[in-house]
């Protein structure tokens, strides 16, 4: 799982990906054990980050993650297993504001309802 977030940073970091964030959410969700959030200058940088990433996890043998959004490229979404890569423009990403969302320590009794 190292290895995979590794790859997935260095794709990020080699296609010039702004403000690269991974946020651990071990015991805060149970759909992935990182998030890794990252921002493009345009809608065409943020398809080429995407595309990017699937080419290098499929050629290491990971298979092509599914992606979302890729027809409006505001925020992207590739679904790496146990990692979620959120790639968005500067002012969506300002607009969701995940990592805040994630770095708050979820309430109890969102917990149990997980």
């Amino acid at each position: 799982m190292h290895k995979l977030k590794r790859l997935i940073e260095a794709s990020l970091d080699d296609d010039k990906a702004q403000d690269i964030v991974a946020i651990d959410l071990a015991g805060k969700s149970s759909l992935a054990d990182y998030m890794i959030v990252a921002s493009g200058l345009s809608q065409r940088h943020i398809n080429t980050l995407a595309d990017h990433i699937a080419d290098k996890l499929r050629a290491k043998g990971y298979g092509a993650p599914p992606a979302e959004g890729k027809e409006s490229s505001d925020w992207v979404v590739l679904d790496a297993g146990n990692i979620i890569v959120h790639l968005f423009r500067p002012e969506a990403r300002r607009h969701y504001n995940l990592e805040k969302m994630w770095a708050m320590p979820m309430p109890a009794i969102m917990e149990a309802a997980l």
